[in-house]
């Protein structure tokens, strides 16, 4: 993998090679020193043009947990507040020797565009109505391991998956369709009219306009944030009317199965698209999808960065892998495990 810009771009087996990786990398999570020198020597750069908390910390915990340097390039205080062009700054930033640009921007095909101006990995953090694919695969490992289903390259198979609310503003909705009808889950679009997108042609789904009407039946039900910044007017007469046909209420959350699970990618409008009461139920796994951001970046940062990226010259060698002097704040619990990690030998 050079760049991750869609969804799109990976086959079932790329999906599930990355969640496999996120598996080695929630381990090292769990160590008492969380940190190997997988990226040691490689420089990431945030390339945020849109407001972020999620995304953007998960990302920068996620790259010096892997030893890299990470760089936080804030546009507001960039030379693009002077009339500097989008491509002149991203080659600027390039000619510093980067190594990878993790790019968030409102418009739709940006990190595509970012993609032809360097030769460092780009990584898309979210464009415009377009695609999030880091959002997609977490969701996908979050969804695998609550629901253990780590077997075959299709593990969604037979589980049936509503994404509900604001679908024609989502970039969220388009990666997460893809990737969840990839690994073999049925998808269905629950949403008004006036948030559908107007054509859904190529979109692996079918739609109902009724939640009520599927509740009852679904492994996951994954609630989409309304997106007023992005709306015009007259879309939806009210948020009290939304919350009673298209809202995650105390009532309707009764008709959900017990081992259903509900999701949201945040940030979320308590009372809107999910109430309160409802957010804090043990079926609510929302907390547990941010901390697996942290891996699954982690897993996507190694994998257009680490060994496979490059020739076999500039793999990281063994001695990479071995802890750090006693003292050092490099050093690990797991020096083997580490070398596994670094050397690409996952699950060795």
């Amino acid at each position: 993998m050079r760049d991750l810009i869609s969804i799109e771009d990976l086959s079932a087996a790329d999906l599930v090679s990355v969640l496999e990786l996120a598996d080695d990398f929630a381990e090292v999570q769990a160590r008492d020193m969380p940190k190997v020198p997988a990226l040691r020597g490689r420089t990431v750069v945030l390339a945020f043009f849109e407001d972020s908390t999620r995304t953007r910390t998960s990302f920068d915990i996620a790259a010096r947990r892997l030893s890299a340097d990470v760089v936080n390039f804030s546009a507001g205080a960039s030379s693009l507040k002077k009339g500097e062009s989008l491509r002149d700054t991203i080659e600027t930033i390039t000619a510093m020797g980067v190594d990878s640009i993790v790019v968030r921007h409102a418009s739709s095909g940006v990190p595509t565009m970012i993609s032809q101006w360097t030769d460092a990995a780009v990584v898309n953090a979210g464009d415009g109505w377009h695609q999030h694919p880091t959002q997609a695969l977490l969701d996908c490992y979050t969804i695998r391991e609550r629901m253990n289903l780590v077997e075959g390259e299709q593990p969604f198979a037979g589980k049936r998956i509503a994404l509900v609310g604001d679908i024609k503003h989502s970039r969220v909705a388009r990666s997460n369709a893809q990737a969840f009808t990839k690994l073999g889950a049925e998808v269905v679009l629950v949403a008004p009219q006036t948030l559908l997108p107007s054509s859904i042609v190529g979109w692996p789904v079918s739609v109902e306009a009724s939640l009520d009407d599927v509740i009852g039946d679904l492994d996951v039900a994954y609630f989409l944030r309304i997106q007023k910044e992005r709306m015009g007017a007259g879309l939806l007469p009210s948020d009290r009317e939304y919350r009673t046909r298209f809202g995650l209420t105390v009532d309707r959350a009764q008709y959900l199965r017990p081992d259903a699970l509900v999701m949201h990618p945040g940030p979320m409008n308590r009372g809107v698209e999910i109430d309160p009461e409802v957010a804090d139920d043990p079926r609510a796994v929302v907390l547990g999808q941010v901390a697996n951001g942290v891996p699954v970046r982690m897993a996507v940062l190694y994998s257009v960065l680490g060994p496979g990226r490059f020739d076999e010259q500039d793999a990281p060698t063994e001695s990479e892998g071995q802890a750090e002097p006693a003292g050092d704040p490099m050093a690990t619990a797991s020096p083997s495990a580490d070398a596994a990690v670094a050397s690409g030998a996952v699950g060795a």
